[in-house]
């Protein structure tokens, strides 16, 4: 049912400055003939409330790092921050507004990290921007117990604002991420509700009827109740959730989805689909807005931004000053602050100094991942990261280093909590703040938890580092629920995401250095439990070579090949052994190790054809699903792998029961060449 409101015209430069806003949404949504004009309607009081009086920015310099950061976690509303970012002088001409939702343009159909300046993540999958945003408010908090106030200066003094949606506080992930934001007591979180009562079915009572306040006060957050489209209350409630100390903020801002259009306001067709032509003048005619030109910037609006922009350039301009001050009196603190945490320089040898870390004993390589990264972060001071409540068997904790904890920012390891989708999420928001690289921790299973923040860091290259260890059944007695087959498939289906499956020490300390030395793009190491053998590689092997993505560790002797035979983390032991098998009985094989299937992929074909000519009969082997390995042996190849579930047993007799044992895949590959 329509919410008929009555408008009053606008009348002071702050009204026109609101409209505007609203009119712009209105006419890029309907040029698109796609889009959710509803959404900004409702909520341009308040973002403009607090993008003109209370957010710092500077459109000039996008990437100021005391900047407050602003996430539109329902970024179904995409217009609204496009429109707010031209209006306020980003670099975000009008020409991409009139191209919102076309191919090519910087106005997609939902905000994207990387594309539009001013968008600090990529929202659109609901929950993720609200999770993302705790993250950015624990690296602010992080920054800020690093370099603290130096009399009326200090370097990181900036807050976390944003405006989220009925639909991001029904999905999960805004749970997980909004208990570890209480529990942590990020004062410097404030998140406006958009709270207006519906969802693209209807009406949100039809499946979300609990009390929103009261959920987040037991979660640990300061709530207020407000009207949100009254600029008087908006200011106040944003006042005094700045002001606050102690607990986050969710102020429940009361709006109607599309205000002011006569038939649609306040129900789920102002959601989803343009207002359509005659509601589209009716809206218009309703708040006093000529028809005609569409996409119009009165003069009054323009100035009324221009004077809101200069003061954001003076605070700049302030901060700026102190900023020098602050160097020459703090000197140390100063190149800690911007060499060691922006602009962080590793040494030409990391790579090296990595791999004499992690040693040449056998062990399981989460063991050599967890010695990897005591050096990895001894070379990057910005290296901060935990597990989801499995710390000591992903040995992913840095020795010495301090927890993270309420009151106390100065740590670098995390207890995320049994929260692997906002633990993923929060990691991604830490890296994207800059300044910090963000690294999570869990069992390659539970990935399927965490998968939708792992897509999300690869969609916008943030270099977060994943690490998963129980890489395969033979993680043993817990059993198929804990026993992932089809993963390392699904993750190498992901564009853009460096999967990482290392045999042994030196291929996962080549892993962690690939991961710290990017400067975008995400990677996940999976990593096994058990113990795996050294692997021997040829005289004058080059250890960058792993960076490559696949290589050959050992070759036919007398001329070509009968077969190649490929391996991956604990099954390249198993494929070195079978091939001496088969070398035994006259065959000639080649070995090759491929720890990571994309970057093989990205290599040059010369390179690629070299190690797996494509006239010699090839083999893979890993114990897991073979989805992802038929495009290397080809339809007349074979593909070693698990394509079930698996059974809960000890190691040993789930390999033999598998097939992956030296004996029984040195059968397999006698059978198949014959």
């Amino acid at each position: 049912m329509s919410t008929a409101v009555a408008i009053t015209p606008a009348k002071t430069p702050d009204e026109r400055a609101i409209l505007t806003l609203k009119m712009l949404a209105i006419d890029g949504v309907e040029k698109a003939k796609s889009g959710h004009p509803g959404a900004p309607m409702g909520c341009a009081e308040m973002a403009y409330v607090l993008w003109s009086k209370f957010l710092r920015f500077n459109p000039a310099n996008p990437e100021w790092p005391d900047r407050d950061r602003f996430i539109l976690s329902n970024g179904h509303a995409s217009m609204l921050i496009y429109g707010l970012l031209h209006l306020f002088g980003y670099e975000l001409p009008m020409e991409e507004l009139k191209k919102f939702r076309q191919l090519g343009s910087k106005t997609p159909g939902h905000p994207e990290y990387g594309l539009t300046p001013g968008v600090e993540v990529t929202t659109g999958p609901l929950g993720q921007g609200f999770a993302h945003g705790v993250g950015m408010a624990i690296a602010a908090k992080m920054q800020e117990a690093r370099f603290p106030r130096v009399g009326d200066f200090a370097p990181a003094s900036h807050r976390v604002w944003g405006i989220v949606s009925d639909g991001d506080l029904m999905e999960g992930v805004a749970s997980e991420a909004a208990s570890l934001a209480g529990h942590l007591k990020l004062d410097n979180l404030v998140y406006l509700y958009d709270d207006n009562d519906i969802t693209i079915d209807g009406g949100t009572g039809l499946a979300f009827t609990e009390d929103v306040a009261k959920r987040f006060e037991a979660y640990g957050w300061f709530t207020e109740r407000i009207d949100g489209h009254d600029l008087g209350q908006i200011e106040r409630a944003l006042a005094a959730a700045k002001d606050r100390r102690g607990k986050p903020t969710l102020i429940c801002a009361k709006t109607v989805i599309g205000r002011g259009a006569p038939k649609k306001a306040g129900t789920a067709k102002a959601h989803g689909e343009p207002l359509g032509v005659e509601e589209m003048k009716a809206t218009k005619a309703a708040y006093g807005w000529p028809d005609e030109p569409t996409f119009l910037v009165p003069d009054d609006a323009k100035a009324r931004f221009a004077e809101i922009v200069a003061q954001k350039k003076k605070v700049y301009e302030t901060w700026n000053a102190g900023l020098t001050e602050w160097r020459k009196a703090e000197p140390e603190k100063a190149n800690a602050w911007y060499s060691g945490l922006y602009k962080p320089q590793l040494p030409a040898d990391f790579d090296a100094q990595l791999v004499a870390a992690v040693g040449d004993k056998e062990a399981a390589t989460r063991v050599h991942s967890g010695a990897a990264l005591q050096k990895a972060a001894a070379l990057l001071p910005g290296l901060v990261g935990g597990s989801a409540d499995l710390q000591p068997s992903n040995n992913s904790k840095i020795e010495g280093a301090g927890v993270v904890q309420a009151g106390d920012f100065s740590g670098r390891n995390f207890h995320f909590g049994v929260r692997e989708h906002g633990m993923t999420s929060i990691a991604n928001g830490i890296t994207l703040h800059g300044g910090f690289r963000g690294y999570v921790a869990s069992f390659l299973q539970f990935t399927d938890y965490a998968r939708p923040a792992i897509r999300l860091a690869a969609f916008m290259e943030v270099p977060s580092i994943h690490i998963y260890t129980h890489d395969s059944i033979f993680l043993g007695e817990d059993g198929p629920t804990h026993q992932p087959i089809e993963h390392l498939s699904a993750l190498r289906a992901i564009p853009r995401l460096k999967v990482f499956r290392p045999a042994d020490g030196l291929e996962t300390a080549m892993a962690w250095a690939w991961a710290i030395s990017v400067p975008k793009g995400a990677t996940l190491f999976a990593l096994t439990r058990q113990k795996v053998p050294l692997i021997q590689r040829p005289a004058g092997f080059d250890r960058r070579d792993v960076w490559k993505g696949g290589y050959v560790v050992s070759d036919a002797v007398g001329g070509t090949p009968d077969a190649i035979l490929i391996g991956t983390g604990s099954e390249l032991g198993v494929v070195v052994e079978a091939a001496k098998k088969l070398a035994a009985s006259g065959k000639k094989i080649r070995v090759v190790s491929m720890p990571c299937q994309e970057l093989f992929d990205e290599q040059p074909a010369t390179y690629r054809d070299a190690v797996l000519p494509k006239n010699v009969k090839t083999a893979s082997v890993e114990a897991g699903a073979t989805q992802s390995w038929w495009k290397y042996v080809g339809r007349d190849g074979l593909a070693i792998g698990i394509d079930t579930y698996g059974e809960s047993a000890p190691a040993a007799e789930l390999a033999n029961h598998f097939g992956l044992t030296p004996e029984k895949v040195t059968a397999k590959i006698e059978a198949w060449l014959k």
